[in-house]
C-alpha cells in the first residue's frame, strides 16, 4: 500500500536537484552580464579624480619649475631657483633671500639643503592644487577637444595664482613677517608667477586624458 511513497520521494529529490543546478546557471549568466558591463561609479567619481589630480599636479609641477629655472637662467638672474628663494620668504621671511650666495647657513642648516627642501614644498604644493585643477577639468571639459582643454587649464592655473597671491599671501605675509616678499614684486615679477601658475594648469591639462576613468571589463568567463 506505500510503494508509491519511495517513488515520490525520488521525483521530489530529483526536482530539487534540477532546481539547484538552474540556480546555479542563473548565477553564472548574473556574474557574466556583470563581467561585462564593468563597475561603473554612480555620479561624478571625486575620489578617483582627486587622487589622479594629486598624481598630475606633481608632474606639472616639476614642469612648471623647470620652465622658471630656465628663464631664471635666460634672464640672468643671480640663482636659477629664484622662484624656490622668493617662495621660501614665506616660513623664513627675509633670510631666505641670502640663499644660494655663497654659503649661507640658517642654524646649522646649509643653504643647498634649505633649497632642496624648498624644492621638495614646492612639489608638494603642486600635488595640492593639482586636485582642484584636475577635478574642474574633469567636471567641465570632459568632452572639450585639446585647445579648449589647455585654455581652460591656464584659466584655472590663473585663478589659482590670484587666489593664492592676492587672497590669501598679500596679507598674511605681511601680518606674520613684516612684508610681502612674494606679491610686492620686488623680488617676483607679477608676470613671472603668473607664467608660471598657468605653464602649471596648462600640463594638467595636457595629461587629461591620461587620467580619465574607464570602467574595468573583467574577462568572460568559461562555463
Amino acid at each position: 500500500m506505500n510503494t508509491a511513497a519511495p517513488q515520490n520521494t525520488e521525483e521530489l529529490r530529483n526536482e530539487l536537484e534540477q532546481l539547484r543546478n538552474r540556480e546555479r546557471e542563473i548565477e553564472l549568466l548574473l556574474h557574466a552580464e556583470q563581467a561585462s558591463q564593468g563597475w561603473k561609479p554612480q555620479g561624478f567619481y571625486g575620489t578617483y579624480y582627486a587622487l589622479t589630480g594629486s598624481l598630475l599636479g606633481l608632474i606639472a609641477a616639476m614642469a612648471s619649475l623647470l620652465f622658471n629655472v630656465i628663464g631664471s637662467v635666460i634672464a640672468g638672474k643671480a640663482s636659477a631657483l629664484e622662484l624656490i628663494r622668493v617662495y621660501l620668504t614665506f616660513p623664513l621671511g627675509e633670510k631666505a633671500l641670502a640663499l644660494s650666495q655663497g654659503g649661507q647657513t640658517i642654524g646649522s642648516i646649509s643653504d643647498g639643503m634649505i633649497l632642496a627642501v624648498g624644492c621638495c614644498l614646492y612639489l608638494f604644493t603642486g600635488m595640492l592644487l593639482g586636485v582642484p585643477i584636475y577635478m574642474a577639468l574633469a567636471r567641465f571639459t570632459p568632452h572639450a577637444n585639446t585647445v579648449v582643454r589647455l585654455l581652460f587649464g591656464a584659466v584655472l592655473g590663473l585663478i589659482v595664482w590670484a587666489i593664492n597671491f592676492y587672497g590669501i599671501l598679500a596679507w598674511l605675509q605681511p601680518l606674520l613677517f613684516g612684508k610681502a616678499f612674494i606679491t610686492s614684486g620686488e623680488y617676483l615679477p607679477p608676470w613671472v608667477a603668473a607664467a608660471t601658475h598657468a605653464v602649471f594648469g596648462i600640463t594638467v591639462a595636457a595629461m587629461y586624458p591620461l587620467g580619465e576613468f574607464y570602467p574595468y571589463h573583467r574577462p568572460m568567463e568559461e562555463q
